[in-house]
């Protein structure tokens, strides 16, 4: 009966028309599917991936979604610490989904291969000094049931614990992985599209930029999931997707833009939810573009930020998907800036332009055509055309502009950031951190070079009373606000309808947080 109602759900993968009522003990699911680079943990930074990874794999510790600073022990039962290490017990009797045990030996496998990898969400973890010659000397099987992790960098034990919070510590079967390795790469092509962890569910079938199907893990430590299966569609129109949960062709329709989320609004059989999200919406500069160098321009950049139209674009046109911030810390994160010195001013964006003697400013700007991405480029474009600033949209899929970003190949770029782990540094190190090393922060794709910002950054980081650290992240947010190539603006809520007979989602305020172990019908 399984195979068959994976079968049926698969078939409605490959088109919509052949959708009728949801089965009772599956959860269909319809978003974009096209941010995902990869579903490998030590790669995948996307949305849908790392909401993937908190259904797929688990961490030795982990974020209560309704209190995101108090970690929870997951795969850890319990640690012990000392200023520079933590010892963890690992929970009894936990399983991955193959059946094999989770050992010691997986813990110390799969931080170490983020390291050695050396791939795009790594730096959460190289910020222990690691790479990929000392990485095995810092992290040892000291039991059976037990492992020593060490750090040579000035940081606290529960700085140390947030990291291992974040989804690229995902724990998987080092057993599983390595019998589908191939050339050294540490199973990393197998991972892209398959799962080994110990979560909820399993990744049954991935079909790029069409499907991802989970199946339920019963044996996971933390209990079996409500529900079978999980199809997560890929609908690449928001307005479909508005169709389908009001039909009842899906259970979930997530990524909605604001005109969907109005529409929904009492209809009937349908919740329309607005949810609260640590997710910031920014403006990046190349600040290295051979062809215009005026991106480079610090007069540029602030021209900019009385050229974008902060409440006209998040609280009006968006009808209250956003809120003006314009620091790199989202609102409810400890040292938040909540004050907006900047308001839009076409005016005076020009005068600094003409004093600047930048006469024909201008830009390409790549961005994703999911809402509110598009939207929210759209408006700018018009904002900033009324400050004599020309902007060129290039709409691509989200992996293709990621991808372009990532490579350095794009002029400017307009995206959300959201936090990895609960702590301001998750946010402070990819704003105002760009290390020599080359860890591939926002500020290191803007190509912006800031040593003593970084400087600022680790001394942040490692700074134990809590007042002081509070104003270090206060002040750094002032330097990053006042000259940067990093243009922040809003802060967004998550706009996600179900059906009403749906019980148990959870979604929390981190990226991460998207939980469907609890979920029935």
């Amino acid at each position: 009966m399984k195979k068959l109602l994976a079968a049926s759900l698969l078939v409605c993968a490959s088109s919509f028309s052949a959708f009728a009522a949801t089965p009772p003990n599956a959860l269909v699911v319809a978003q974009s599917l096209d941010d995902v680079t990869s579903l490998d943990p030590a790669q995948g930074f996307e949305l849908t991936s790392v909401q993937t990874f908190t259904n797929v794999y688990q961490r030795l510790v982990q974020s209560d979604p309704q209190n995101p600073t108090n970690l929870a022990p997951t795969l850890a039962s319990s640690w012990e610490s000392t200023s520079n290490s933590l010892t963890i017990t690992l929970r009894k009797d936990a399983e991955f989904a193959s059946g094999n045990p989770v050992r010691p030996e997986d813990v110390v496998f799969s931080l170490g291969r983020v390291v050695k990898l050396n791939l795009a969400p790594s730096f959460i973890l190289t910020q222990l000094g690691w790479n990929k010659a000392n990485v095995d000397s810092h992290i040892h099987k000291i039991a059976d049931d037990k492992v020593k992790i060490m750090w040579d960098v000035n940081v606290g034990p529960s700085f140390v614990l947030s990291l291992l919070s974040a989804p690229v510590s995902s724990i998987v079967d080092e057993k599983v992985v390595m019998a589908n390795a191939e050339n050294g790469d540490f199973g990393h092509a197998w991972l892209n599209t398959h799962s080994a962890g110990s979560g909820p569910f399993q990744i049954k079938k991935y079909i790029p930029h069409e499907a991802l199907v989970l199946s339920a893990n019963k044996t996971s430590p933390g209990g079996a999931p409500k529900l079978n299966l999980i199809l997560m569609k890929n609908v690449p129109d928001a307005a479909t997707r508005q169709l389908l949960i009001e039909q009842g062709d899906a259970d979930i329709a997530r990524n909605l833009g604001s005109d969907q989320f109005q529409s929904l609004q009492g209809k009937k059989g349908v919740k329309a939810l607005a949810l609260p999200y640590a997710s910031l919406y920014y403006i990046l500069f190349n600040a290295k573009v051979e062809d215009n160098p005026d991106l480079g321009n610090p007069k540029f950049w602030e021209a900019a930020h009385w050229a974008f139209d902060y409440r006209g674009i998040g609280v009006d046109l968006m009808r209250g998907q956003f809120q003006v911030q314009q620091s790199f810390l989202p609102v409810g994160f400890n040292g938040a800036l909540t004050d907006q010195p900047y308001h839009y001013d076409p005016e005076k964006a020009k005068a600094i332009l003409k004093e600047a003697g930048i006469e024909n400013p201008h830009f390409k700007l790549i961005v994703s055509n999911q809402p509110p991405y598009l939207d929210v480029a759209q408006a700018l474009q018009a904002s900033f055309a009324r400050a004599g600033i020309k902007v060129e949209l290039i709409p691509g899929i989200s992996s293709q502009v990621a991808s372009e970003v990532k490579e350095h190949n794009f002029e400017a770029t307009v995206s959300a950031w959201g936090p990895d782990y609960f702590d301001p540094n998750t946010n402070a190190s990819a704003f105002a951190y760009n290390p020599e090393n080359g860890s591939k922060t926002l500020a290191w794709r803007a190509n912006w070079q800031i040593p003593e910002l970084s400087k600022m950054t680790i001394a942040a980081r490692a700074e134990t009373d809590e007042a002081k650290r509070t104003e270090m992240y206060q002040a750094l947010q002032k330097k990053v606000r006042e000259s940067s190539p990093i243009v922040v603006g809003l802060q967004n809520k998550k706009l996600v309808a179900i059906r009403e007979d749906l019980q148990g989602y959870v979604q929390g305020i981190m990226p991460d947080m998207v939980y469907y172990k609890n979920v029935s019908k």
